[in-house]
């Protein structure tokens, strides 16, 4: 985290004070820039590293704690340089960062700044000290290599990056299930753990599964649907995952049930066809141009008149993929599309598409519920996994939940059937 320093303590002279600090302070110099910039309604209200303060009271506070902030924002302007202030603290908010998020968002989505008023910004950018060479990417952020996106060997990279983060942070967050993905609220005070065995339940009803049917779990994580189908059901399961961690955790959860971890790709199951596959939330990680495959192979791996259910999250057409900070901190080379296009591929590849169940108001409550137990354990977070990989996840569940209660995010189970 970079130290702060002010004008003064720089001993830098400029032609906005003879001490270097202009006066009304760092803030004050921003201020008309943001007023510029949002019409003269800008959404937040801004403290410098000066100890400066400017803008509307009552409105979210940004913390600038270094020129930093101002330079990371200047070499990547959007969502990318905002995410790279705040992750390493050079930018925080003051209170609760969704309600922060929340304002930022439904005021900026007005702001149409004019040419003259990017450039006056950009002069006070330098003025402030935010010239100069990029600062160094945060540590936290994926550097994938490994192949083409979405090739094998990057696919487990990929992988490896998210969820071999260990399993005893996933323990502090998730529910007993370990179910890392939406759940299903069907009465309104159930708890988080009976939503997700009510999804776990929901989609073995749907596939129909009886005793001693083989299912597929492709993506199966810690085990939360393959213990559950061959605990409830009576199914033979075979669950796949690329993750080491999730692996050794799901053969531990499943000892005793006729279930069979695999540490493997999906594309080198070779022992088809089963009588019912499922796919939860996974897949997003296969990308724009590899779904084609995933989805033909989900029919050749089941049989014929055997069901196939993918849950999976969707993207509006007009930000379709992950998201600039999704793809460089969370799960990178994860594309989103809309809804009709999943299905369209789906059907291209032999599948009947059955039902379409949209779960979208779900997931904001099941994300509420995790931001909830995150920020409870946030001392036990940062003792694990450092105040950075914290404040990545503080970013991603907050930003994640908001763009589910908008609706620029969707989640969806759809049903299918082989028909021949």
């Amino acid at each position: 985290m970079t130290t702060s320093q002010t004008g003064t303590e720089t001993g830098r002279t400029t032609r906005t004070g003879r001490t270097g600090r202009p006066p009304g302070g760092v803030a004050g110099l921003l201020a008309p820039v943001l007023d510029a910039l949002f019409d003269g309604r800008p959404p937040v209200r801004v403290k410098a590293w000066d100890g400066s303060v400017a803008g509307p009271g009552g409105a979210p506070v940004v913390v600038l704690r270094s020129a930093d902030a101002l330079r990371r924002i200047l070499w990547r302007p959007g969502e990318l340089g905002l995410a790279r202030a705040y992750v390493t603290g050079d930018l925080d908010v003051e209170g609760d960062l969704l309600d922060g998020l929340r304002t930022v968002r439904a005021e900026s989505r007005r702001a149409r700044p004019s040419p003259a008023a990017l450039a006056a910004a950009a002069r006070v950018l330098l003025v402030l000290g935010a010239a100069g060479p990029p600062p160094a990417v945060p540590s936290a952020e994926a550097r994938m290599t490994g192949g083409r996106s979405n090739g094998r060997t990057r696919s487990k990279a990929v992988v490896e990056h998210h969820y071999d983060f260990s399993n005893a942070f996933y323990g502090l967050i998730l529910d007993g299930t370990m179910a890392y993905s939406c759940a299903y609220f069907k009465r309104p005070r159930m708890t988080l753990e009976e939503a997700q065995r009510a999804k776990l339940d929901l989609v073995c009803r749907k596939l129909g599964l009886k005793p001693g049917m083989r299912l597929l779990d492709v993506g199966c994580g810690w085990g939360s649907l393959s213990v559950h189908a061959a605990r409830e059901y009576g199914a033979h399961v075979t669950g796949v995952t690329l993750s080491g961690e999730q692996a050794a955790f799901a053969r531990e959860r499943a000892a005793g049930l006729p279930v069979e971890i695999r540490l493997s790709d999906y594309r080198d199951i070779g022992d088809g066809p089963y009588d019912a596959v499922a796919t939860i939330e996974m897949g997003e990680h296969v990308g724009r141009r590899g779904y084609p495959a995933f989805a033909a192979a989900l029919r050749r791996l089941v049989r014929p008149g055997g069901h196939v259910l993918v849950q999976q999250m969707s993207r509006s057409g007009r930000s379709p993929g992950g998201g600039a900070f999704i793809e460089r901190y969370i799960a990178p080379d994860m594309h989103m599309r809309p809804l009709g296009e999943t299905v369209a591929l789906l059907e291209r590849a032999g599948l009947e598409v059955r039902d379409v169940q949209a779960m979208r108001e779900h997931y904001v409550r099941t994300v509420d519920e995790w931001r909830d137990t995150f920020e409870s354990r946030w001392d036990e977070v940062v003792a694990m996994v450092g105040e950075e990989n914290a404040r990545v996840w503080r970013l991603y569940l907050a930003g994640g939940g908001l763009a589910f209660e908008q609706g620029r995010m969707g989640v969806d189970q759809i049903l299918a059937v082989r028909k021949e």
